[in-house]
């Protein structure tokens, strides 16, 4: 978690500055209506039990891996160099959380149960996490940013492969989540932005 935030510090401090609006790192953080936060919806989904986290993590861990390694070789230099930093931790990230699916994978009949019942309870938001935001397109013509679609092709074939050596099915179900990064939100998402806005909103201007 300390590694995620510090990820989304380094992010947050550079679109302060890009924007040139007045705005902090911290308004853009805590401050935004509902609607201006175009977060995938992966990340509001509830952990539930350790199989489920785990999940979670991996996905996650894939899809950013990927985009890491992709914006290394951005025309935009501090974007580069933010991701190049952050690789090293997404690696690690990687690799702790795919051990423990394997070990989940191949454990025991209830682990494998839980981590396949986690499965057909997330896996429709994986694709959302590389859904284009308005004004993308362009960001991926000038290089800037990769384009989401190749991306997802790649975590296809990682995830694929992944799954044979964890002794699990891959999903075949082709349905996926629609509205990702568009400014809607799960159910979750309510909830999560009030425990995350609740000291800048009790407390305007408040630091720590």
């Amino acid at each position: 978690a300390l590694d995620q935030l510090g990820q989304a510090n380094n992010f947050y401090v550079y679109a302060s500055r890009v924007a040139d609006n007045g705005k902090s790192e911290d308004d853009l953080a805590f401050l935004r209506y509902e609607h201006e936060y175009v977060n995938a919806h992966l990340p509001e989904l509830p952990n539930e039990d350790y199989a489920q986290t785990i999940l979670k993590v991996y996905v996650f861990a894939v899809y950013q891996k990927l985009m890491y390694e992709a914006l290394s070789n951005s025309a935009d230099e501090e974007l580069s160099a933010i991701a190049q930093k952050s690789l090293k931790e997404v690696r690690y990230h990687y690799t702790h959380a795919a051990s423990w699916m394997k070990i989940f994978g191949q454990g025991t009949e209830e682990s494998k149960m839980r981590l396949e019942r986690s499965i057909e309870n997330i896996w429709e938001y994986t694709k959302g996490l590389f859904a284009k935001t308005e004004g993308e397109d362009d960001l991926i013509a000038l290089n800037v940013a990769p384009n989401g679609d190749a991306l997802y092709n790649d975590f296809v074939s990682i995830t694929t492969k992944d799954f044979a050596d964890f002794g699990l099915e891959y999903p075949t179900n082709p349905f996926m989540q629609p509205k990702s990064r568009t400014g809607y939100h799960t159910e979750y998402f309510g909830f999560i932005l009030c425990e995350l806005q609740y000291m800048q909103r009790a407390y305007p201007g408040c630091t720590w």
